[in-house]
């Protein structure tokens, strides 16, 4: 028995987690697409969305809902919004999304919890979407397959382009302290010092074009099961902001499989706020250190055993 913290109902309770055999390879999870149009789903939905905003571009936002409206699958799509903007409640209206205004700035996690909590029955998948991402083609419909298909799969995230067309690397090994204060703190002239240990957390030495199982995801875009997440809970409410993604993404391998799935891509405005703003450069360290004080700092026996599972896949 492992307890699970579920944030959004704000208690802890024990459930029965399965061990995942680490000589399982990728192969195992690679897409083999319905043959005929089967429907992902008996509800009113196939899929639900959630982007949380705070103060976020009108425009960019628009761009990210109509890249969800114009999918094929029936999806429903909420908006959580943090700054209680006039705007966003405009756009919800125009698009046929969910507006829930949120008590105020909660933070990413929490105001995800909260909009998951209000859809949460309508699907049986859930779309985590950042406001400055976009995408064309049938992303969601592909992902979906893939989802179905694999019925072990508790989390998949596609390709994340730059807008120059340029891949992010945002699949990683699970971080040691000393990885985000490198990647984070080292000044210019040390990044080629410390080069080859950013490629290899950044999993660089993995070939981005074909499907892996990486330690952890980006929280840009994840597309989640939600009988898993009703297993092991969404994002935990002590991160504001940054390292949610990573926390939630190692629960998730407790009991199913999480798949970087390179045949669709998206396109994310990577913003880097907390290498531009003090106020979120803090958030950023204050994470980090609840991560670790969570997950363990220099000792953290499952970090090592997912992390030499990345290298063996």
């Amino acid at each position: 028995m492992v307890g699970c913290l579920h944030p959004y109902r704000k208690c802890y309770r024990p459930c029965i987690t399965r061990t995942l055999n680490p000589q399982q390879t990728i192969d195992d999870v690679l897409l083999r697409a319905p043959s005929s149009a089967v429907p992902l789903s008996t509800g009113p939905f196939e899929l639900t969305a959630a982007i949380v905003t705070y103060r976020n571009p009108l425009s960019q936002l628009r761009r990210a809902m109509e890249s969800v409206v114009r999918q094929q699958p029936r999806i429903q799509l909420i908006l959580a919004d943090n700054a209680d903007d006039p705007g966003v409640a405009a756009l919800a209206s125009e698009y046929g999304a969910i507006y829930l205004r949120s008590p105020g700035n909660i933070g990413f996690g929490r105001a995800h919890n909260l909009a998951y909590e209000r859809v949460r029955r309508l699907s049986p998948y859930h779309l985590v979407l950042n406001p400055d991402v976009h995408f064309d083609g049938p992303v969601l419909e592909s992902l979906l397959e893939v989802m179905t298909a694999q019925p072990r799969l508790g989390v998949i995230m596609p390709k994340i382009l730059y807008g120059t067309g340029a891949t992010q690397h945002l699949c990683k090994r699970l971080p040691t302290p000393w990885d985000l204060v490198v990647r984070r703190f080292a000044p210019g002239f040390a990044h080629g010092i410390f080069r080859r240990a950013m490629e290899r957390y950044e999993l660089r030495d993995r070939d981005y074009d074909q499907p892996m199982e990486p330690p952890t995801l980006s929280g840009c875009f994840l597309l989640l099961r939600n009988a898993v997440i009703d297993q092991v809970g969404l994002f935990d409410e002590q991160f504001f902001m940054y390292m949610e993604d990573v926390d939630l993404v190692r629960r998730l391998l407790r009991v199913s499989r999480a798949l970087y799935y390179p045949q669709v891509s998206i396109t994310h405005e990577y913003q880097k706020g907390s290498y531009r703003s003090g106020r979120l450069a803090l958030h950023h360290v204050l994470s980090a250190v609840k991560y670790f004080s969570k997950w363990g700092w220099l000792f953290d026996a499952e970090r090592d055993r997912l992390n030499r599972r990345a290298c063996d896949v």
